[in-house]
């Protein structure tokens, strides 16, 4: 799963059967890097056994396309990874929306996806070639001194790092912002991937998000629960968790793009795209996708 062919859209795929695509590929490295989704464009006929089968078979977060229960609906995603079904994927998101526009299965300015975690608004840029998706604005909760040790024993850092912060956040899915000093801190983590699922179940996280902040937006790394790989090259919904926070504490600019760079340190570069959005509270996440062949 190397080869980009960004410009050359694939035929439809058969009822079941999915196409690849990498979404969030940062653009100053565009043939590398982003996130794996496979997507199935009809999964009338998958049960969801089928669905988390195709998702071990890939090894990807992995997005179903299957009818709306509603008219106002265009249609409904279901995700998967490895282990298990998931309410809502940024990123699997992003890319299904942009290859339902190749597919010219999509024509309008805007659109509403069903998701299990709510209705999911999209805008189409046309000129930057993308899909925008929409997440709601942040919840968060605090951590306790003891969970903080904890979650650092299992990042294996110093819990006494300056500047070092650690917060709960969500816009669709909990996850655990851990503020790092530096880039450099972020890409020598070397985390306890067998105590991952037990912190996260301790704490009410679905993933450890360590982040950095530097001039040009920030740098961040992800280790999920227990989706069936150790760590992801692109979260939207982390993103956006992220942005969020940062947006509450007056740590993003108020107008304009935000960029979150993730998969740096494990060999696949991307970039993650958050801006305000005005007409509700919350934002929006986009990011470049292309084909895979």
């Amino acid at each position: 799963m190397t080869d980009l062919h960004p410009n050359l859209v694939p035929a439809q795929p058969p009822a079941g059967q999915a196409a690849l695509l990498r979404v969030f590929v940062d653009p100053s490295q565009p043939l590398q890097g982003g996130n794996p989704v496979p997507l199935v464009l009809d999964a009338r006929g998958m049960s969801a056994a089928d669905m988390q089968a195709l998702a071990a078979h890939h090894g990807h977060e992995s997005s179903f396309v299957v009818p709306a229960d509603r008219d106002d609906h265009l249609c409904q995603l279901r995700f998967f990874v490895p282990g298990h079904e998931m309410e809502m994927c940024g990123h699997a998101t992003v890319g299904t929306l942009w290859a339902l526009r190749q597919w010219q299965r999509w024509s309008t300015p805007r659109a509403r996806v069903q998701t299990l975690s709510g209705s999911v608004d999209i805008e189409w840029d046309e000129a930057g070639n993308r899909a925008w998706v929409s997440q709601p604005a942040v919840a968060t909760s605090a951590l306790t001194p003891a969970q903080c040790r904890a979650i650092a024993t299992v990042l294996r850092i110093d819990p006494h790092l300056p500047g070092l912060h650690m917060i709960n956040a969500s816009t669709s899915r909990v996850k655990t912002l851990v503020r790092l000093p530096a880039v450099a801190d972020l890409d020598a983590l070397a985390p306890d991937f067998d105590a991952m699922r037990d912190i996260c179940e301790a704490i009410g996280s679905t993933g450890l998000y360590p982040y950095a902040l530097s001039a040009d937006g920030a740098s961040a790394r992800q280790f999920p629960k227990a989706s069936g790989y150790p760590e992801d090259a692109a979260t939207g919904i982390a993103a956006a968790a992220l942005w969020g926070y940062l947006n509450e504490t007056g740590s993003v600019p108020a107008d304009g793009v935000y960029t979150v760079r993730q998969g740096v340190a494990m060999g696949s570069p991307s970039a993650i795209q958050l801006r305000r959005r005005a007409d509700a509270p919350g934002c929006w996440l986009s990011g470049e996708t292309q084909w895979i062949r």
